[in-house]
């Protein structure tokens, strides 16, 4: 078995796409930090235009120090997970950045169909805990100290983050793996 670096993405990951693809996109981010979020709207573009030769993953960084609910936000992407809405919830949290005080959680999470008992008790016992602390932990181990942080096959990419130098450091990064 191939041995991950913690910059790569893992069966453990939040993924969308086919795990095998080529092309491999990974995104430490923070639900509160603005920067995050346009960086996924590059994203969205990204996977919209490379299909099934990429597969994007996601995981946990919140900057508590600057961001006061993206840990919160973050337990609650983790909650909606465990009922299979990962995904919407992500999705619902950047779109709605300004409003992640628990009463918006618990309003996102009704507006997705989300068990609310269930929600508000994942919530309240911190079940995404581990979950959070493993992609913070991988994060340091890869020299994540601010967010976005995205890497590339498995390798930081420092550089812009609009949908077209993206898409050319991913195709690039494939023709230096060679033929796939």
């Amino acid at each position: 078995m191939k041995h991950l670096l913690p910059s790569d993405i893992a069966d453990r990951d939040h993924i969308r796409g086919a795990p095998g693809a080529p092309m491999r996109l990974l995104i430490y981010g923070d639900y509160e930090c603005p920067y995050t979020r346009r960086a996924l709207v590059s994203v969205a573009q990204v996977r919209g235009q490379l299909g099934d030769a990429l597969v994007f993953a996601f995981r946990n960084s919140p900057l508590t120090e600057i961001h006061p609910h993206a840990f919160h936000a973050a337990l609650a992407a983790e909650a909606a997970d465990l009922q299979g809405k990962f995904w919407e919830m992500h999705e619902l949290l950047f779109r709605r950045q300004s409003a992640l005080e628990d009463e918006d959680l618990a309003v996102h999470a009704a507006s997705i169909g989300l068990d609310g008992d269930r929600f508000h008790a994942d919530l309240a016992q911190r079940t995404g805990l581990p979950r959070i602390e493993m992609d913070v932990e991988s994060g340091i181990q890869s020299g994540v100290q601010g967010t976005p942080s995205i890497f590339i096959n498995g390798k930081w990419h420092r550089k812009a983050y609009d949908s077209s130098s993206l898409i050319n450091a991913l195709r690039s990064a494939r023709g230096a793996a060679g033929p796939q």
